[in-house]
């Protein structure tokens, strides 16, 4: 089965402090990235009652999950939609808090207790030797 997701964040809604990243090419400042993806969100709920949902850019697709006060924002290939993504976004998040909702309860904004996540959802994320094959022979 083909992977879904090419980048992944994870961030606080509230403050747009990214908690967990896995980027392939990273080109922006990951806390940045963060805390403008929160103000978007903010915004889009003002505008529309609802947060945003998804975003592309090019050949790349954003979507984003709302999952109590976290947002997981996944990146992909535009070519893939956004229910598969989606579903691969609602398993992480479950993973995410089975592993961590001790540690969020009181979470003193410590971005280190996170960092082993993700080998727990290596299934989920695109290998970044398969990334360079699709982009040399596909």
């Amino acid at each position: 089965m083909a992977k879904t997701i090419q980048d992944l964040w994870i961030l606080n809604n509230d403050s747009g402090i990214v908690v967990f990243s896995r980027v392939f090419d990273q080109k922006l400042d990951t806390q940045l990235f963060g805390g403008f993806m929160s103000a978007l969100n903010s915004f889009s709920e003002e505008l529309a009652r609802e947060g945003l949902t998804s975003f592309e850019l090019s050949n790349k697709k954003f979507n984003i999950l709302k999952v109590g006060e976290l947002l997981f924002i996944a990146s992909s290939d535009a070519k893939i939609k956004d229910k598969k993504v989606i579903t691969e976004l609602k398993l992480i998040s479950q993973k995410f808090y089975d592993t961590y909702s001790d540690i969020l309860k009181d979470w003193d904004n410590d971005i280190e207790v996170f960092s082993d996540f993700e080998a727990k959802i290596e299934d989920s994320l695109e290998d970044i030797i398969e990334k360079f094959k699709k982009a040399f022979w596909e």
